[in-house]
């Protein structure tokens, strides 16, 4: 049984989807004003995590990530590079999908753009002023009045709310202790971007975009809405306040939220200028399944603290894993083992107590590494729950097949080795072995022959 621990309540619940066996999840996407540092993709790894271990858990997953494309952040990026937000969005959407493919990250159903509902957002606003939970001020832009909505600060645990006369929230992102009437519809402002409204010209909100894609693609009711932690408030709370005063429903059964990622004891962003991109660990010669390694590490509830040696020791954990799937396969071919009555179903029930433990991955790596010197199962066995288990994992597991397929050359050196050893030669053997390594390959002497693997020269064979 499915538990996950939902921010709303501050528990671990019972997952009971609305539809038996149908889920909408909605997560929260990127802002597209800059590259997506490494603490984002922390997020969007945990996001895929929780898809992935829905559907191997037998649910059927609608999936929206929604594209921030018109936002604070966004139009200063437009503004001092005098661009359009087309010109500066588009090439940070293009960097986005290169990132989540890199990192093994399953698409999306749906990825609405921001700029392509303002029509949308403008309906729903319409609502909640024609209910009375919104109101137009001096300024011209329109305000949500959270005294209206008695369940505010829910979602972040305020309470006894003060709300003073007059002041408002105009900006996208702020404290909770700043928490007052924030912006639904911003009047126009020289040199940004606007459209029509009832209430003059302007632009929407940041926090009503995810209110209206969410419910136009997923209904007024979502089973699971996810983000990291910095977007409990006032994202979040904003969303659930906005949504549940137009519809009267409530709007997300589970909330899920990722911590941060932090460097030197301080959460990785922008604005600190702390942070790390995909190209950055690229750059330093590390593969980028390796940084979804180590994040599947660490619990998504917990702070996951980076530095390149644990990104050094998650790309070496990722290569013994592919080396020792290369080997299962290899000493598979050579001798039959047959597998002990009832383990394999053992490991397949611990492994799906682990993921519905509040998707418990770190246990579920645990269970891999355990199967694959688990002598009492065939090699093949093996091989075949790694490979089911990676359905969770995403960690490309059946890459070892590819690595395990040696070129012709390489062949031809080693079986030339093999008669010079049996020969006694040895010095000579150990020069093929040095040629057959300078062409990027190890060979391993074994009772069952020689088990050949690409070394670590990255030159030598393709990028993974």
């Amino acid at each position: 049984m499915l538990k996950l621990y939902n921010t709303l309540t501050r528990k671990k619940e019972v997952f009971r989807p609305i539809k038996k066996k149908s889920i909408g999840l909605y997560t929260c996407g990127p802002t597209v004003y800059d590259t997506a540092h490494i603490g984002n993709l922390r997020t969007y790894i945990f996001e895929d995590v929780l898809r992935r271990s829905l559907e191997f858990l037998g649910y059927e997953v609608r999936q929206v990530m929604n594209i921030t494309d018109i936002e604070d952040k966004v139009i200063k990026k437009a503004i001092s590079e005098k661009k359009t937000l087309q010109e500066v969005t588009k090439s940070y959407i293009k960097e986005f999908f290169d990132d989540i493919a890199s990192l093994n990250i399953e698409p999306a159903h749906t990825y609405p753009l921001a700029t392509n509902h303002i029509k949308e957002m403008i309906q729903l606003i319409r609502k909640l002023m024609d209910k009375g939970f919104a109101y137009q001020g001096r300024d011209g832009s329109v305000y949500f009045d959270i005294s209206k909505y008695k369940k505010y600060g829910r979602l972040i645990g305020l309470k006894n709310i003060k709300v003073r006369d007059g002041v408002r929230i105009s900006l996208d992102e702020y404290d909770k202790k700043e928490a007052q009437d924030f912006v639904l519809w911003k009047a126009k402002k020289k040199g940004e971007p606007s459209w029509k409204s009832p209430w003059g010209t302007g632009r929407p909100g940041w926090h009503i975009e995810c209110s209206v894609m969410s419910m136009k693609y997923l209904g007024e009711t979502i089973d699971i809405h996810t983000g990291g932690v910095d977007n409990i408030f006032p994202h979040h709370e904003n969303e659930i306040a906005q949504s549940e005063s137009v519809t009267g429903k409530k709007f997300v059964n589970y909330w899920i939220h990722g911590e941060h990622l932090i460097v030197g004891g301080e959460k990785m962003s922008k604005s600190l200028k702390n942070f790390y991109t995909l190209r950055d660990i690229e750059n330093k010669g590390f593969m980028p399944v390796a940084f979804r390694y180590l994040v599947l590490g660490a619990h998504y509830k917990s702070k996951l603290n980076f530095t390149w040696r644990s990104i050094e020791g998650a790309d070496n954990a990722v290569w013994n894993l592919w080396r020792e799937l290369g080997r299962l396969k290899f000493v598979g071919q050579k001798e039959s083992i047959k597998t002990k009555v009832n383990k394999v179903k053992e490991y397949k029930a611990r492994f799906k107590e682990a993921i519905e433990d509040d998707l418990n991955i770190s246990e579920g790596l645990a269970i891999l590494r355990r199967i694959i010197t688990d002598k009492d199962i065939s090699p093949e066995d093996r091989r075949d729950l790694c490979f089911e288990m990676d359905r969770v994992f995403g960690l490309n597991l059946k890459n070892a097949d590819k690595l395990y397929k040696t070129p012709l050359h390489i062949k031809t050196l080693v079986s030339g080795r093999e008669i010079i050893r049996h020969n006694q030669q040895f010095v000579k053997a150990d020069t093929l072995r040095n040629k057959v390594k300078s062409l990027g390959y190890d060979i391993e002497d074994t009772s069952y022959g020689p088990f050949v693997w690409p070394n670590r020269n990255r030159k030598s064979h393709p990028k993974t």
